[in-house]
């Protein structure tokens, strides 16, 4: 998380959307960079407006305008099964296929993407939706937006970057994922055009 005191702007990390490159390209120049631990750093949108805008907003009345990315929900989930693959020091855990992986997600969500179970819940749970979301897909849109907002030009640095994997899905199990992530998908179906809209700042 990372908190722009003078351009009244928070980004709330989303897990495995970009969040690292963010924050190295942005930490300079905020305020507040919140790194860890991880609960911390991945504040969701209902951890923001019940603890972190209260405290904000005794400090100023200004409202502080929330901002996050939002990873495509099939390539999110590739990223943490590529992110586990990688991981070889923990290779008694570790999925052996990209359909294995989907399948103890389905069982049990916040065990495998921790921690959160997906990104509608964190950028909407507890009824606060962030105030501008946008694809991760997209990025140029979302340093567009930053480079108005913070007043100065963004360039984002590739790091952290997975390597290849098999990410075949057997049909019951694309189809379970798909209705498990139903809130996801027309989340994320509806920012396209609020991506592409101007700064109100």
């Amino acid at each position: 998380m990372l908190i722009f005191w003078e351009q009244r702007l928070v980004f709330l990390a989303t897990p495995k959307a970009g969040s690292t490159a963010v924050e190295v390209a942005l930490e300079p120049l905020a305020s507040l960079a919140v790194q860890r631990p991880p609960q911390m750093k991945h504040a969701d949108a209902a951890h923001f407006h019940r603890h972190i805008h209260p405290w904000l907003q005794e400090l100023t009345a200004d409202h502080f305008t929330t901002v996050a990315l939002m990873r495509e929900p099939m390539d999110w989930l590739s990223s943490w099964y590529r992110f586990y693959r990688r991981d070889e020091s923990d290779t008694d855990s570790a999925p052996e296929s990209f359909d294995q992986f989907v399948q103890r997600y389905l069982r049990r969500p916040d065990s495998m993407t921790r921690p959160i179970g997906t990104q509608a819940e964190f950028l909407t749970g507890g009824g606060t939706r962030v105030d501008r979301i946008f694809r991760y897909e997209n990025m140029p849109a979302f340093t567009d937006f930053l480079d108005d907002w913070l007043g100065c030009a963004i360039s984002l640095p590739r790091i952290n970057v997975p390597p290849a994997a098999d990410l075949t899905l057997q049909p019951d199990t694309d189809a379970a994922l798909r209705d498990a992530l139903a809130a996801d998908f027309a989340l994320y179906a509806s920012i396209s055009d609020e991506a592409a809209a101007p700064s109100t700042f």
